[in-house]
């Protein structure tokens, strides 16, 4: 119960990893606020949560929107009192293929999900959890871009690239007021956006294979890396990009 009485926020939670983890953070005790774009699932999630006993609010939306980012943490602090943990999993591939066939709009709109929208994130989070005394922030990066460059996903390697250095800015200035700010890197995960990419048994094995341990990770490998982060086993852990990629970053 590595998360008893804390109060959890994960976005990107109706499906893949955001899925796995709030279940995970809800079977240590958290109490949570799950969002995402898509109501019907987003609900099914909750359901399977306060059916394992959990306590769980969802708010469908999109965390482009500000209004939307503000609501999560207002419901946050009004029902179960404020936030310890924020997880800012939400994200998009964005616009795939060669570089100048991207249009300016795909670009835009893949930063916005990818870059804007966790700014946006920290933007309200930041103000509850100091006024918690501290916590943890988390985003999820990706190690395209950042060790591993891929031809054909520019906007997507740059958006999550740029979290990155969002990540040391705000570690650095909250770190004296007991906030920790990390990022987590994972590889390949059997989720629906890895799915897109592996779309087939050819690019399947491709991708597997650029991995050290040649598989993909399951979606509750990688929450289990998101539950270090976010409980005290990572105390003195902050401003790190942490890789849960299957070695694919000492393989290329």
């Amino acid at each position: 119960m590595l998360l008893q009485d804390r109060v959890a926020l994960v976005t990107g939670a109706s499906s893949g990893i955001g899925r796995a983890t709030a279940k995970l953070f809800a079977r240590h005790g958290a109490r949570l606020v799950v969002a995402g774009r898509d109501e019907a699932r987003l609900s099914s999630v909750a359901a399977s949560i306060e059916a394992e006993g959990g306590q769980v609010l969802a708010l469908a939306g999109d965390v482009r929107d500000e209004g939307h980012v503000r609501a999560l943490v207002d419901t946050a602090v009004d029902a179960f009192g404020g936030l310890d943990i924020a997880f800012n999993n939400a994200g998009a591939l964005g616009p795939m293929g060669p570089t100048p066939s991207v249009s300016r709009e795909d670009w835009g709109d893949a930063l916005d999900v990818n870059l804007t929208a966790a700014f946006l994130g920290a933007k309200h989070q930041l103000p509850a959890l100091v006024t918690r005394g501290g916590g943890s922030l988390i985003f999820t990066g990706t190690f395209v871009g950042h060790t591993v460059g891929f031809p054909g996903m520019a906007a997507y390697a740059a958006g999550k690239a740029g979290l990155l250095g969002l990540v040391k800015a705000l570690a650095a200035e909250f770190g004296g007021q007991g906030v920790r700010v990390n990022a987590l890197l994972p590889g390949g995960t059997d989720t629906p956006m890895g799915r897109s990419v592996a779309n087939g048994p050819e690019a399947l094995a491709q991708v597997t294979q650029l991995h050290a341990l040649q598989r993909l990770a399951s979606p509750e490998e990688i929450a289990g890396s998101a539950l270090y982060l976010a409980s005290d086993l990572a105390a003195f852990t902050t401003g790190t990009a942490v890789l849960a990629d299957g070695g694919v970053s000492i393989k290329r």
